[in-house]
């Protein structure tokens, strides 16, 4: 496992409680001694990370996507054999996964992609995890996978090629921008109906059984407003990790109308621009045309 972040940490352990010997390493001190202690070993340096490994090698990387995805593969590559196989649990930018892919062919280097969901809950829950790669080189890792997500028949599989596993998971993360944007905004206008002082948790407690609309971002609602029930302290700033604007640079290409996955990552932006221009000069115009009050700072 390269890459001791905490969801690099949690599935190196998840994978150690299943049975398989783990080697983590991470540049940081304490990212290796914590896998340590979850019953891994650890490696300093990426050379002896692959000496501690028998042939043939699987590296699974959790870095971040785009650079230093790169730089950990071409640091790599040197050290490995034919027959060895890497595997990108990121993030990545499913075309980034295809060239990497492409230019490993020479090397006989096997490269999988798989998207992977679960965050901080995937120790206790499992992991979905969307795989892409050969028929028979997923196979082989079948282990892991089965190990990693939720059961060994469920919240797994292969879907195609490679490139084809984060480029589900960047739909996946697409549809949870929509989700989460859905359920916001209508625990906004139950916030602002002050007549019946409804209580947001309470409501959050009721759709999870039985309706409709229950789901485990719905659940992570609950307990968010359990435990702040006004949200202080939250600053009304969303960030994105990417994969909401490759969803909808996709839909772009492929003609297909994705309104709600659209609408909700420019709601993500919006939430950034605190000092919005465009909102100052709609409030002008107002003035303009109509001479309608304009609020001041």
């Amino acid at each position: 496992m390269i890459g001791l972040g905490k969801m690099g940490a949690n599935m190196a352990q998840r994978l150690v409680r299943g049975g398989h010997r783990v080697v983590g390493y991470d540049p940081a001190e304490a990212a290796r001694a914590l896998i340590e202690s979850k019953g891994a070993e650890s490696a300093a340096t990426l050379p002896l990370l692959i000496s501690k490994l028998k042939a043939p090698r699987t590296l699974w990387l959790m870095v971040p996507a785009g650079e230093i995805t790169d730089s950990t593969i071409t640091a790599l590559v040197p050290l490995l054999a034919p027959g060895d196989t890497i595997v990108d649990g990121g993030n990545s930018n499913y075309h980034d996964t295809q060239r990497r892919a492409a230019k490993l062919l020479s090397s006989k280097i096997q490269y999988v992609d798989s998207g992977t969901s679960g965050g901080i809950w995937g120790l206790e829950e499992g992991y979905s995890l969307m795989i892409g790669g050969d028929v028979a080189v997923v196979e082989r890792l079948r282990p892991i996978f089965e190990t990693l997500a939720p059961a060994p028949t469920q919240g797994w599989g292969r879907v195609g090629a490679v490139g084809s596993g984060h480029y589900t998971k960047m739909i996946h993360n697409g549809i949870e921008y929509g989700l989460m944007q859905a359920y916001a905004e209508g625990f906004s206008i139950l916030q602002h109906k002050t007549e019946f002082k409804l209580d947001l948790h309470q409501i959050a407690e009721i759709w999870r059984y039985g309706s409709v609309v229950r789901s485990w971002l719905l659940d992570l609602t609950a307990n968010a407003l359990e435990k702040n029930p006004t949200l202080q302290g939250i600053a009304p700033y969303v960030s994105d990790s990417g994969e909401g604007r490759w969803t909808v640079a996709e839909a772009i290409e492929l003609d297909v109308p994705a309104f709600v996955i659209t609408q909700s990552l420019l709601g993500r932006l919006r939430s950034r621009d605190t000092e919005s221009f465009s909102d100052k000069l709609v409030a002008a115009m107002r003035n303009q045309f109509g001479g309608h009050a304009i609020k001041k700072e």
